[in-house]
């Protein structure tokens, strides 16, 4: 059992919140990446006011070889035009490899050349270290990085993932380089420790919550790196200036987005980008709904309920962006 301070569990009212929105990577129905709908979701993102987030998850890390990789960074920071993004740091590794530091540094360069702020992925041979040896990588990173977001993530996620224990978490909080940390752990508990933990040591520190299935964690202090946000990166900018304001159209609107984040969270976690897919595309802001040829699928029959959803939400949409 968790145990949860009354500091950590104090909302924190008007602040401004930071938000970071995964991009979907989308994709033609001949398994073709839409570049056209890429380019036209980064804007979208950067004109909401958050900040995009590249080469995550959401964008099919995992999948995509280095050409799309490179090519998603050069389009972004094209468009970003000195704006600031992040980008996901992904190492593939295996189940008892080493702690891959020459290819953590090849990712973290390319990710500062054209601009972008790395978030460094967790591997097997990061995660499977001891705690102080996890501490010392992160410190070998902090060389070849002027500023890094960490990332731990449960196993729900990916086999590598790992959620760090005190030690570990307040060793990023003491690397300057370390701008903040994505959690996701999908624990309202373990994130309100992180909360306290930050408060204490270093209250310029961005806890990030990756909860798609708790997204008002930015009542309590949290800001946010989510793939929810990818669906509707206008309504959670809505939603988080409802906040600053002390709007409470804020918890309505908060309401109907995290029962689409139950809906496109649900198992197996990873189909989400398809609903996003298809929610894009009752946005009309893709072409097509189809994920990454080897990505896993929703039955279309979520796409009733998806433009359900889409229908509560109108009430919130400028005409401009639908």
């Amino acid at each position: 059992m968790h145990t949860i301070s009354k500091t950590s569990q104090q909302i924190k009212p008007h602040r401004q919140i930071t938000g970071m929105s995964a991009v979907l990577l989308p994709f033609t129905d001949a398994g073709d990446v839409d570049w056209s709908g890429f380019d036209l979701h980064v804007r979208r993102t950067f004109e909401a006011g958050l900040q995009p987030a590249v080469n995550m998850d959401t964008g099919y890390i995992n999948l995509i070889d280095r050409g799309t990789l490179l090519e998603v960074l050069r389009r972004t920071a094209s468009i970003a035009s000195g704006r600031p993004f992040v980008a996901g740091a992904f190492v593939a590794d295996a189940p008892g490899s080493a702690f891959n530091l020459p290819a953590y540094a090849a990712a973290i360069e390319q990710i500062q050349q054209v601009g972008g702020t790395p978030v460094i992925f967790q591997s097997f041979g990061l995660t499977q270290q001891s705690d102080d040896a996890i501490i010392d990588a992160y410190r070998h990173l902090a060389t070849y990085a002027d500023r890094f977001i960490g990332f731990e993530l449960g196993q729900m996620f990916a086999p590598f993932g790992r959620i760090y224990s005190e030690t570990v978490y307040r060793g990023l909080l003491g690397i300057r380089q370390c701008l903040g940390a994505k959690h996701s752990s999908l624990e309202r508990s373990l994130e309100w420790q992180r909360l306290t933990w930050r408060d204490e040591q270093r209250p310029d520190f961005l806890v990030l919550t990756g909860n798609d299935l708790a997204i008002d964690m930015v009542m309590y202090g949290s800001d946010y790196l989510l793939g929810l946000s990818s669906f509707a990166p206008d309504l959670f900018a809505l939603r988080d200036r409802f906040w600053r304001e002390g709007n409470a159209e804020f918890y309505q609107l908060n309401d109907v987005l995290q029962y689409l984040g139950f809906l496109a969270f649900r198992n197996p976690v990873p189909a989400y980008k398809h609903a996003a897919a298809m929610f894009l595309q009752l946005r009309h802001w893709i072409a097509s709904a189809a994920p990454h040829p080897a990505g896993l699928r929703r039955p279309e029959t979520d796409r009733e309920i998806l433009q359900e959803v889409l229908t509560l939400l109108e009430r919130w949409i400028s005409p401009e962006t639908r």
